[in-house]
């Protein structure tokens, strides 16, 4: 099965060349137990490791099946030693850091070999060389001849036509030797065993065929074989590494010195540990800034209204001139003792916005990431009442002193004057939760929930009291809780108008009946809040605010009223009979709740930055189209300027670029650590290509390490930056009255965790090909 021809090997050193083979030919049967006897020097080793495939000849072939190796490439000489080969050395060259399983089943691993089929090979090798009671132990808690039997059994596990042993019991006493030969006599019945000896009487007791080297050559054979192998069909599995392998090798490695890998990568987070408190601090500033910005927004968002006024281009140029001229000291003052009259509604364009259904579609599908609120304003009425003791009242939530007496008038109210705008993520309450404080009571949940909005000193004006039917004659305050869970009635217009014989609509006056009738809508007064100390002045007047889905509501029960119906087809205003243009008809149409589309429409950025993405999608509707299709809006909040961001931009980049010089530090010193780590692990870098590893793997498994102390730096770097938060949060909010400043960013945190990863990679590639290139002979030799 296996055929040396002619093979010839040689090493050079400086000048001086040493052949260690010198046209050696050997056959070997497919079972039989060759002993391959010599002094030091002969090259007994030498053709050990050639027919290993550990070491390559320089001239001849070797054959195995008929198969000749002469173009066999890298990979398939590591195939062959994984498939086809079985070492047994003289120090045993066992991986320490692994259990003896583990150490059995590694040739497996490297042949993809599944788990449980593995083991199970693993556990009937062990159990054949009567170790299966120590599967758990590490190498160094076994004897010597025990630690033998692991790497007889390590031998076998992967079922390889040929066995190799050099100088297997050289490490043994006597009885030790006996024994371990007796088991290398019983596999020679199943397999080749080629074995190196000094021992001549070992070779005479054991051996099926003696071979005698000298000086490179043969100088005898007790039973040679004449006939070359057959040539047969032979074919080699490619053998891998997984990642996951290399990392389970490298962190048993790593846990026999969890001292130095801890240091290593606290050394290694320094820089990490910096440029992670610098972005918590900008995080920090940026949040609060970011914050400052929207409460501005909060104030001015960005409006759409029906009709859009602008300055005419004439009028800024004649404010310019006249602005030169003031400058300059030429302009002059008119003498004279007349009035001069002008009309200034010359110097403003008015535009009057199409607002269709579409466009508030168009609006409605605008980003929620760039829009938090939007707010429509509409004119449509609410017919309220209350129940105040025995007595049902006609209400409103407006603060206008007027009678109660009129409840036609007093019972309707435009409900766009405090409507709080709805979130256009659902939540509509988040306007009221982001701008107030609650004082009493909870924030509304729902449409029907409504808050008392109070000024900062808890005031209210006395007439929206009096409008909810509140007694107010000799009192100056009232008890939040006696306010809290105030229930009102919503009545339809079906129920709260009644037609007349002139057909026209006027409001019912039996209150008792509207208020029992199973159409009505029950609001109820869910808590009081109060503007928050770090927002501006707020859009919404103090007094009973709504949210824009409760207006929603209304038109929704009132749009196919009768009274609705009525309005659309009368040519005259269905309660007064007066005769109206058509504007003012769609306008009472809208009072009685017939029109949805709003009157004006606000939108609400999350921030400065992104108001010019929300300015840019209002832009994209206009494009192509003509001026007066065109959709005019306003921007209040265009003077806020984003300086003090860009500054907070500025400054973090220049730290974080200092801070990041450390992390070339730890690139180099992970390196060294790595090269370190090659040095220490030689040996078991040999073991690994005798059992068919690939130079690939050995990569592998140095980035596999490199990879765990880049892990270990980074996470502990963030660890430590976080925690470094708490008492920098503290200093600063005694320094400045600024609270929790320094935010980690687990978008930072996550980068950063990537960044070292990558940069303690790179580190240790080098160190890592290094090993790669090690010679597989000379790194079995090393201690």
């Amino acid at each position: 099965m296996l055929t040396l021809k002619n093979v010839k090997k040689s090493y050079t050193t400086g000048d001086f060349t040493q052949v260690a083979l010198d046209g050696v030919s050997l056959n070997f049967r497919e079972n039989e137990f060759v002993a391959i006897l010599g002094p030091s020097g002969s090259g007994k080793t030498t053709c050990l490791n050639v027919i290993g495939g550990l070491d390559k000849y320089d001239s001849g072939d070797l054959i195995i099946n008929g198969k000749s190796t002469k173009e066999f490439s890298d990979s398939e000489w590591d195939s062959y030693r994984n498939n086809s080969v079985g070492f047994i050395f003289q120090s045993y060259n066992l991986i320490g850091h692994l259990d003896i399983v583990s150490n059995v089943e590694m040739g497996m691993t490297l042949s993809g070999i599944s788990s449980k089929i593995k083991r199970q090979k693993a556990l009937e090798a062990l159990e054949r060389v009567g170790l299966k009671n120590h599967i758990h132990k590490k190498p160094n808690q076994l004897s010597g001849g025990q630690m033998q039997r692991v790497a007889i059994a390590r031998a076998l596990a992967n079922d390889p036509e040929i066995i190799l042993a050099d100088e297997p019991t050289g490490a043994l006493d006597t009885k030790t030797s006996v024994q371990i030969m007796e088991l290398i006599k019983e596999i020679s019945k199943e397999k080749l065993v080629i074995m190196v000896t000094h021992n001549p009487e070992l070779a005479e007791d054991y051996a099926d065929r003696i071979v005698e080297f000298r000086d490179g050559n043969i100088v005898s054979d007790s039973n040679p074989l004449k006939s070359e192998t057959k040539k047969e069909e032979y074919s080699l599995k490619k053998t891998s590494m997984s990642f996951f392998t290399a990392l389970k090798l490298s962190a048993m490695n790593i846990k026999t010195k969890k001292g130095r890998t801890f240091l290593t990568a606290l050394a290694s987070s320094i820089g990490i540990i910096g440029i992670a408190v610098i972005l918590s601090l900008s995080n920090g500033f940026d949040k609060k800034i970011a914050e400052t910005q929207e409460d501005t927004l909060s104030e001015y968002p960005i409006t759409i209204s029906r009709q859009a006024q602008e300055i005419s281009k004439e009028a800024i140029e004649s404010r310019r001139e006249e602005m030169k001229k003031k400058l300059s000291g030429s302009s002059e003052k008119v003498d004279s003792d007349e009035v001069y009259l002008y009309d200034s509604s010359e110097d403003m364009i008015t535009h009057t916005n199409n607002i269709s259904d579409d466009y508030i579609e168009y609006i409605k599908n605008i980003d929620p990431e760039i829009v938090d609120s939007i707010g429509y304003t509409r004119i449509a009425s609410m017919n309220l009442l209350r129940k105040v003791g025995d007595e049902i009242k006609p209400i409103t939530f407006s603060a206008d002193d007027k009678s109660n007496s009129n409840s036609s008038q007093h019972s309707q109210m435009s409900s766009g004057l405090a409507s709080y705008p709805s979130s256009i993520k659902g939540d509509s309450a988040s306007f009221i939760e982001k701008n107030y404080d609650l004082l009493e009571g909870e924030y509304p949940k729902s449409e029907t929930d409504l808050v008392l909005i109070v000024d900062s000193d808890n005031r209210v004006d006395v007439n929206a009291m009096k409008n909810l039917g509140i007694d107010t004659t000799d009192i100056e305050s009232i008890k939040f809780k006696d306010l809290v869970g105030m229930e009102f009635k919503l009545i339809s217009n079906n129920d709260y108008y009644e037609k007349t014989q002139f057909n026209t609509y006027m409001p019912s006056s039996d209150y008792e009946k509207m208020y029992n009738s199973n159409d009505t809508v029950t609001l109820t007064l869910s808590g009081i809040v109060r503007i928050k100390d770090d927002v501006g002045m707020s859009l919404i007047n103090e007094g009973i605010a709504y949210s824009d889905d409760l207006t929603e509501l209304v038109i929704e029960r009132a749009k196919e009223s009768d009274i609705v119906k009525a309005q659309k087809d009368a040519d005259y205003n269905v309660i007064t009979r007066e005769s109206v243009d058509e504007e003012t008809k769609n306008n009472l149409v809208a009072h009685f709740g017939g029109d949805a589309t709003p009157y004006a429409i606000m939108l609400y950025p999350t921030s400065f930055e992104e108001k010019d993405q929300v300015i840019s999608y209002l832009d994209d509707y206009n494009e192509d189209k003509s001026s007066e299709d065109k959709i005019v809006y306003t921007d209040l909040s265009k003077t806020i300027s984003d300086m003090t961001g860009g500054i907070m931009d500025g400054i973090t980049i220049v730290l974080v670029a200092f801070a990041a010089t450390s992390l070339v530090v730890s690139l180099i010193m992970v390196g060294i650590i790595t090269y370190i780590s090659v040095l220490e692990r030689t040996k078991e870098i040999g073991i690994l290509r005798a059992l068919g590893a690939r130079k690939k793997d050995i990569t592998r498994v140095f980035n596999a390490e490199t990879f765990i102390i880049g892990a270990s730096s980074g996470i502990l770097g963030i660890s430590i930056a976080w925690l470094l938060t708490i008492p920098i949060n503290n200093i600063l909010y005694k320094m400045t009255d600024l609270e929790s400043i320094a935010k980690l960013n687990p978008v930072h945190a996550v980068a950063l965790l990537l960044i070292n990863l990558t940069l303690t990679m790179i580190g240790g590639w080098i160190p890592s090909k290094m090993a790669a290139r090690k010679n597989p002979v000379e790194a079995l030799r090393s201690e």
